[in-house]
This record gives C-alpha cells, sequence and structure tokens, in this order.
C-alpha cells in the first residue's frame, strides 16, 4: 500500500482524527486503546514528562499512525509513520517515531523490570526480538537514543483503557509550531 507524505498540520489533524476506534490490528486483537487514543496518552506523559520538548511531544502523539497508513505491518508500522510524517514535521520528529520499535528491542535488552503490554510481547518478535550486543552499543551512541527510550516507555504507558487525555485539537498549537520550526 502507499500513501502520500503529509503535507499540513489541517491533514495531519484530520489523519490523526481519523485514527480513532482503528486498532494497531485489524482484528482489535492488539492494545486495549484506540490509534488516536494511544497517540493522546503517549504525548499526555511525554508532556508531564519532557515539558520542553515539544518534538517528543508531537512524536509520541503520531508514533502510531503507521497501522492506519499501512494496516497489519507490525515491523514496518514506524518507519511508515516517519516517513509520512519527516516533511512536515522534520527530521528528529521522524527518527523518533522510527526509533519506537528499536527502543523496545533495546529495553528488552537493558531494563530486566521491563513488563510489556501482551501485544507488545507477541510484536517483539517479528520486529527484530531484544538487540544484540552491537545494536545496543549503536542505538547508546544516538545523539537522541535518551529520546527515543522515554517515548517507548510512554508508548507503554499509553495503553490505559478509559483514561482522559487532552482532546485532538487541544494539540494543534504544538504541532503548528514543531512543524515551524523544522
Amino acid at each position: 500500500m502507499t500513501y502520500d507524505p503529509i503535507a499540513s498540520v489541517d491533514a495531519l489533524m484530520t489523519l490523526l482524527a481519523d485514527c480513532e476506534d482503528v486498532w494497531d490490528t485489524p482484528d482489535r486483537s492488539g492494545d486495549p486503546v484506540d490509534i488516536l487514543d494511544h497517540g493522546l496518552q503517549v504525548a499526555a506523559v511525554l508532556a508531564e514528562r519532557h515539558p520542553d520538548d515539544e518534538e517528543l511531544q508531537v512524536a509520541g502523539l503520531v508514533h502510531d499512525i503507521g497501522h492506519y497508513l499501512v494496516p497489519a505491518d507490525e515491523e514496518g508500522h514506524g518507519r511508515h509513520a516517519a516517513t509520512a510524517v519527516e516533511g512536515l514535521l522534520g527530521a528528529r520528529v521522524a527518527r523518533l517515531v522510527a526509533a519506537h520499535i528499536p527502543a523496545k528491542r533495546y529495553l528488552a535488552v537493558a531494563d530486566p523490570q521491563l513488563v510489556l503490554s501482551p501485544e507488545s510481547a507477541r510484536t517483539l518478535g517479528c520486529q527484530g526480538g531484544p538487540m544484540t550486543p552491537q545494536e545496543v552499543a549503536a542505538f547508546e551512541a544516538d545523539p537522541d537514543f535518551a529520546s527515543a527510550v522515554a517515548l517507548r516507555r510512554a508508548d507503554d504507558a499509553g495503553k490505559v483503557v478509559g483514561l482522559r487525555a487532552a482532546p485532538l485539537e487541544s494539540w494543534r498549537p504544538v504541532v503548528r509550531r514543531v512543524a515551524a520550526g523544522r
């Protein structure tokens, strides 16, 4: 399936709104919240933990839109989302979005206390499994390593059924600032 890069903040906001009642797995057997709710929860966690990093917050908001763009491509959903938003939101946001899967692979090795949702644990294998020592070293050398790990930890925290997060429209000014600053 092909998709066009997202060309405007309005188009991105429409796409995110369209993610309401769209799930990470077509049969809804995956995570317990839809893609929109998940993105809003992840962005809220990042806004609380990293209030000065709006690029990271917006990366959290959009990180799973690849599930919408190319359904059932668990391995590639981060890459699809990154490609779709890079022209609008910039290289760093795209890198962080793409890195949320490698960050899971990293944490599977580096954090013995890590608890993944059942769906994240299931998909870890198709996404490459835990990192090798060489992959760990390369990942830790990335300048956005800490931000990628923060996004992943927020990703794991943003799967709460019924959790109230700020509405999508409240993110429009933040998305505009990030798009303008790229």
